[in-house]
C-alpha cells in the first residue's frame, strides 16, 4: 500500500468539497497533471460521464505537455472544466487552459502562495506533504494571472491559493 502524507490526504478531501462536488456530472473534464489519478477515481466513483487525465507519466489517459495540446489531439473550446491542482507553479499553462475551455468554462487551480513556498518546502522535508515533482519555477499570485477576467481566489491555511477562473 502506498503512503500518502497527512497534509496531502487532508488537502484532497478539502479539494473534493471545495471544487469537485460543485462540478455538474455531465461536464467534460480535463485534469492536467493528474498524477496517479485520485481525481479520476473520484469522478468515476461519483457518476461523472466525461473525464480525461493528462500528465507526462503513467497512468494518464493522455501523456504529454498541456502546452502542446494541439499535438495531443485536444480541441480548442472543448472542455467545460479544467482541473490544475499543483500544476501552474511548475509550468506556465494558463494560455493553453484558456484556449481549451468553452466560453463560460471553469479552470480550477491550486498552487502555493509565492511568498509562502518556503513553508511548503518545509512540510515536504518533514514528510507532511508530498515532495514536488519538479521545481516551482512559475510561482504566481493567482489574482494577477492573465487571460481570465472572472477570478475567485481564496487563500487556504496561509500557504496556498485555490481559485476558480471562468472564461
Amino acid at each position: 500500500m502506498r503512503y500518502y502524507p497527512l497534509v496531502s490526504l487532508y488537502s484532497r478531501r478539502k479539494k473534493i468539497d471545495f471544487f469537485l462536488k460543485k462540478i455538474p456530472k455531465d461536464s467534460c473534464i480535463l485534469d492536467i497533471g493528474c498524477g496517479e489519478g485520485w481525481v479520476k477515481s473520484y469522478c468515476s466513483g461519483n457518476g461523472f460521464s466525461s473525464y480525461v487525465g493528462l500528465d507526462d507519466v503513467h497512468p494518464a489517459d493522455i501523456k504529454g505537455d498541456i502546452r502542446h495540446w494541439q499535438e495531443l489531439g485536444l480541441r480548442e473550446g472543448f472542455f467545460d472544466v479544467i482541473i490544475a491542482f499543483e500544476v501552474i507553479e511548475h509550468v506556465d499553462c494558463l494560455q493553453a487552459c484558456y484556449r481549451l475551455l468553452k466560453p463560460g468554462g471553469k479552470l480550477l487551480i491550486t498552487t502555493a502562495l509565492p511568498h509562502m513556498d518556503w513553508l511548503s518546502r518545509t512540510f515536504e522535508r518533514i514528510g507532511l506533504c508530498q515532495k514536488r515533482s519538479s521545481p516551482h519555477a512559475n510561482l504566481i499570485y493567482l489574482k494577477d494571472a492573465p487571460y481570465f477576467k472572472k477570478k475567485e481566489v481564496s487563500i487556504v491555511f496561509w500557504v496556498a491559493q485555490w481559485a476558480v477562473f471562468t472564461k
